[in-house]
């Protein structure tokens, strides 16, 4: 009698993984920014603001910003490069300041 092999292979389920999702407090945006400026990559800093303004609301953070909120969401994606007066607006805009420190 022939042994029959049953063929039991699981399937993952994966879900696009979004930061703007975890950001919820203002100790989570400024412990993220904190980390990602750490890095120092420019285009990971626009993408990181683009994270928090989805958190905090991408419509209101353009408009306290006093930007266009389509040209926000192109300026801080992952392939943006925000001239750095839109850093500085949407980091206002975003109830934050900047520190710097001797290294």
């Amino acid at each position: 009698m022939a042994e029959s092999k049953i063929n039991t292979k699981s399937k993952t389920n994966t879900t696009t993984w979004d930061a703007a999702d975890y950001l919820k407090s203002d100790e989570d945006i400024a412990q993220y920014l904190e980390a990602v400026f750490e890095d120092g990559d420019p285009a990971l800093v626009a993408a990181a603001l683009g994270d928090v303004a989805r958190a905090k609301g991408m419509s209101q953070v353009a408009r306290e910003a006093g930007l266009g909120r389509e040209s926000l969401y192109k300026a801080l994606s992952s392939s943006g490069n925000p001239e750095f007066a839109t850093v500085l607006k949407v980091i206002r805009a975003l109830g934050l300041k900047i520190k710097l420190a001797a290294g």
